[in-house]
């Protein structure tokens, strides 16, 4: 009895938090038929929330994996001062609060900041431009890919790698042959958490962006500025999208999430 009775509390708790939410979304975006959900996402408004959201998420994933990868190869193949507490900054972004990340941006990009003044002296715009959001992002994602590779690469070893140097391999052919395909899934792994949670920033985006129509406004803004607009098909067409990639983006995760012993 205890055994069904947790269950049942389970599967309560999901299905209002979470089940219920989600297809009341689903039921309001097609209550009137497929063709008002197209021409919502559709628009021209819509279609460049849609472009800022990839080009945004895009070059965060690539940062991110190319971070990623060096800060675990460092945190797992090398000893340094300071380790400790570079692997503790590594999980900053979890405990702080992404609208507190946004305005640490403004302050050090902004404008009138010393740093950002310089920039945009010179015809950099960092805040409410591509780059301030591409910052954010690259931020709030900045564990993920470290803590996917990490554990993967201490349970690897380097024995394999150290056979490899004094077989006369260099470095990039040690990587590139022995430690990439023994990190691939785990990469892969990290690579959609970080995407999944690129596309559904919304705190730090929001702050640094200026959420101009039309220039810097992401999928997530836009669902906001819709709704408040009391446009509410294209506010629920954009979450229903964005839902389904969130879905998508859990299904990669499944296929790609090393199995334990391998």
């Amino acid at each position: 009895m205890a055994r069904y009775a947790l269950r049942s509390a389970a599967l309560v708790y999901l299905l209002f938090l979470l089940i219920l939410p989600v297809g009341l979304i689903g039921w309001r975006t097609f209550e009137d038929g497929v063709g008002p959900f197209v021409d919502a996402l559709t628009t021209h408004s819509a279609l460049h929330a849609f472009r800022v959201t990839f080009v945004v998420a895009g070059w965060a994933v690539v940062l991110n994996t190319l971070f990623g990868v060096l800060a675990a190869l460092l945190l797992v193949r090398r000893d340094f001062p300071g380790k400790r507490l570079f692997n503790a900054l590594i999980d900053l972004p979890m405990a702080v609060s992404p609208v507190v990340v946004g305005l640490a941006l403004i302050l050090v990009y902004g404008a009138f900041s010393p740093v950002g003044g310089w920039l945009e002296g010179r015809g950099f715009q960092i805040i409410f431009s591509t780059p301030g959001m591409v910052l954010a992002t690259v931020f709030v994602c900045l564990p993920l890919v470290v803590r996917a590779v990490a554990p993967v690469l201490e349970e690897m070893g380097d024995e394999q790698e150290q056979a490899a140097r004094t077989l006369g391999a260099g470095g990039w052919q040690t990587f590139s042959r022995i430690t990439l395909p023994g990190i691939r899934a785990a990469l892969g792994y990290g690579i959609v958490l970080s995407l999944a949670r690129a596309l559904g920033e919304f705190g730090a985006v929001a702050v640094v962006s200026g959420r101009t129509v039309d220039e810097t406004q992401t999928l997530t803004l836009f669902v906001e500025e819709r709704f408040e607009n009391f446009d509410a098909q294209a506010s629920y067409a954009a979450a229903f999208a964005l839902a389904v990639i969130a879905v998508v983006g859990l299904l990669a995760t499944r296929l790609l999430r090393p199995k334990d012993g391998t």
